[in-house]
C-alpha cells in the first residue's frame, strides 16, 4: 500500500481520493479532470458534489481553481512537493529526489531546425525535479488560449518531455510545417487530429503527406507568477 502524502492541513479521506484522481489524470493525460469526470469516477450523483469538494480543497490551499474552464484545476507547488516527498521518502538517498533541474525556455523556433537548438533558448530556469510527474527536457511559453479548458493559459510555461510518440488523449507539442503548436493528440483510423481545448478553435486534421512531427509531451505547467 502506498503511503499517503502529508500536508500542513488535514484532508478528509474523500479529499485525499479526489486529490489522487487529479494527480493521476494530469500524469496520464497532461490535464486535470472535469467536474463531471470526477463525479463519474467517484460515484457522485452530480458534478455539483465534485465542485463542493474542489472548493474545500481550494480553501485549504491544496489546489487552485481557474474560473471559466471545465478543467481549471491546478495543483499548488507545495502539494506537488508533498506528494513526491511521500513517494520517495524510502529511497536510500532522498536528497537526490530534490535535485534541481535546469530547463531551457524555448523561444521562437526556426523552420526546419531542432526545437532544442541553442539559438532557440531564451533563458533557463531552475526547479526541483520533484515538481514534475516525469522529467521534462525544456519549457515552452504558451501563446494564445486554444488550450484554455485544459487549464493552459496564454503566458504559462509548459514543461515538455521530448518524445516522438504519443498516446490518444495526451497533450503534445507538435510541429506542423513551419509552426509549433500545443494540442491534444488523437489518432482515428490512421488520421491524426490535433484538438484544441477551447470551442473557439477548430480541430486540426493532418492530411496525408503533410509535414508533421511530435516534438514532446506535456508533463507539467508553470504559471508565470511562480517565477516572480
Amino acid at each position: 500500500m502506498t503511503d499517503l502524502p502529508t500536508f500542513p492541513v488535514k484532508l478528509t479521506a474523500r479529499q485525499q481520493q479526489i486529490l489522487e484522481l487529479i494527480q493521476n489524470a494530469i500524469a496520464h493525460t497532461g490535464a486535470p479532470p472535469t467536474r463531471a469526470e470526477i463525479a463519474h469516477e467517484l460515484g457522485f450523483k452530480s458534478a455539483n458534489a465534485a465542485e463542493e469538494h474542489l472548493q474545500a480543497l481550494a480553501r485549504k490551499g491544496v489546489i487552485e481553481l481557474v474560473s471559466g474552464t471545465s478543467r481549471g484545476i491546478r495543483l499548488k507547488t507545495d502539494t506537488l512537493r508533498s506528494i513526491h516527498e511521500s513517494r520517495f521518502k524510502h529511497f536510500s538517498n532522498p536528497l537526490q529526489t530534490l535535485a534541481n533541474l535546469v530547463l531551457p525556455l524555448i523561444g521562437r523556433v526556426a523552420a526546419g531546425s531542432p526545437i532544442l537548438a541553442q539559438e532557440h533558448v531564451d533563458r533557463s530556469y531552475s526547479f526541483e525535479s520533484s515538481l514534475f510527474q516525469s522529467q521534462p527536457d525544456y519549457l515552452l511559453k504558451v501563446r494564445g488560449m486554444s488550450m484554455r479548458d485544459a487549464g493552459i493559459m496564454d503566458g504559462d510555461l509548459l514543461a515538455v518531455q521530448a518524445s516522438k510518440e504519443a498516446k490518444n488523449g495526451q497533450i503534445v507539442v507538435a510541429r506542423l510545417g513551419d509552426d509549433v503548436t500545443v494540442k491534444r493528440f488523437r489518432r482515428n483510423q490512421g488520421v491524426i487530429e490535433l484538438h484544441a481545448e477551447n470551442p473557439d478553435y477548430a480541430t486540426i486534421v493532418v492530411q496525408p503527406g503533410e509535414p508533421f512531427e511530435i516534438e514532446g509531451l506535456a508533463v507539467g505547467l508553470i504559471r508565470n507568477t511562480m517565477l516572480m
